[in-house]
């Protein structure tokens, strides 16, 4: 059996090209923000309102999805509208105007982000699903290695000049684009109960689905309350006195580490279990938030991110490989959405409540707040037993 199929392959080089754009900005926006007038306060605000927007329009486009049985177009309109909104946020500095920009952004991620991770569900079978998300999440992360490079180059020569860079990130977006126009759906989708579903109809899915994904689901928003924004992470060298390039080249390795780790550790996944990899992410990731808080070297600075590279790899790919082991087929868009729209509420929550700690009590106290909460999750996680239901659906699926 093939496990990486061509549309797998298309899929990822579409995220590649996205991400390229998408993390061009990212290492700067916090940067950019504050020269235009954002507190830290109105950062976190930020980003948490432009998750929110992504996370409850997954909830929907994934339900919608589902209901019409059709994946490709909230794709390809996802990834238009996202392309769109890089060049303007360089246009105007009102906050209005920023805040729609952004949302907008990540409005494009909300729709197109559930199909798409239902057609890669779709691509195998639950023994692989780790390899083949862990290989998406591999080549998306590689643009964001690239994204920030071009960053590094082009603030090497012209230091402090940002909004350039959003004019850039328009091409490859308009590459990711045209290349899902590759993309093709082998066969209907059977759509699901829902015909004309609402804004938060969704939520319906909460009631009916398995009980495994439903404990799963409380874990990972449990985690999600405490992993505010990467944005802190960067903000807290900036605190330190470190320069923009190191900040991004530091930026750079950790996604780097992400992408060359995202297909082994799948395959680990696969191979161990899902719960062993994502705990052991977990413990990575409270041990590199504790470290940020109180380090000022750079050289542990790269330590530090090389392990959360490695726990980014150990948790976001594998999150959506078991959720959808766990879900009817026809319900996959649905049930990834439905997750994520909690997850980014909760995001929303993290980092107000971050930016706000951060503002009052300093930097190194926000940070260690995380790294303890994150204990809350793994004794939780280590009683929750795999469901049946799961293992007859692997058999069933030789």
């Amino acid at each position: 059996m093939k496990i990486i199929t061509r549309n797998v392959w298309i899929l990822s080089l579409v995220s590649l090209f996205t991400d390229v754009a998408s993390e061009m900005l990212y290492p700067v926006m916090p940067v950019y923000l504050r020269s235009i007038g954002f507190s830290v306060v109105l950062i976190g605000v930020l980003e948490g309102v432009a998750e929110a927007t992504a996370g409850l329009s997954k909830g929907y486009f994934g339900n919608l999805s589902d209901a019409i049985g059709k994946r490709l177009p909230f794709v390809q309109i996802g990834y238009a509208l996202s392309a769109v909104s890089k060049p303007m946020m360089a246009l105007f500095t009102f906050p209005f105007w920023i805040f729609l920009s952004r949302t907008l952004d990540r409005l494009g991620k909300g729709i197109r982000t559930s199909a798409r991770d239902a057609l890669l569900s779709d691509e195998t079978t639950p023994q692989y699903k780790g390899q083949v998300f862990g290989f998406h999440r591999g080549m998306d992360t590689l643009g964001a290695v690239l994204g920030p490079l071009i960053a590094l180059i082009y603030l090497a020569g012209h230091p402090g000049h940002y909004k350039i860079l959003f004019f850039v990130a328009f091409i490859p977006g308009v590459l990711s684009i045209g290349i899902t126009f590759l993309i093709r759906e082998k066969r209907k989708v059977i759509a699901s109960d829902n015909n004309k579903p609402g804004f938060l109809d969704f939520i319906r899915y909460w009631k009916k689905s398995p009980s495994l994904y439903r404990k799963l689901t409380v874990a990972l928003l449990v985690f999600a309350l405490f992993n505010s924004s990467d944005v802190f992470l960067l903000l807290k060298m900036k605190e330190n006195g470190y320069h923009d390039t190191t900040v991004i080249g530091i930026y750079i390795f950790y996604n780097l580490i992400y992408a060359v780790f995202s297909y082994p550790i799948g395959l680990l996944a696969d191979k161990i279990g899902m719960k062993k990899v994502f705990i052991t992410g977990l413990l990575l990731f409270a041990a590199v938030y504790a470290g940020m808080a109180l380090n000022k070297y750079e050289t542990v600075y790269f330590v530090l991110f090389f392990f959360y590279g490695v726990y980014a790899a150990a948790t976001e790919g594998v999150a959506k490989a078991w959720i959808t082991n766990i879900c009817e087929k026809k319900d996959t868009a649905t049930a990834i959405g439905t997750y994520t729209a909690f997850q980014s509420i909760c995001t929303l929550l993290a980092s107000s409540l971050t930016g706000i700690i951060w503002y009052s009590s300093g930097g190194k106290m926000a940070l260690l707040i995380t790294a303890a909460g994150v204990f809350l999750i793994i004794p939780y996680l280590l009683l929750m037993k795999t469901s049946p239901l799961k293992m007859k659906r692997k058999v069933a699926s030789v």
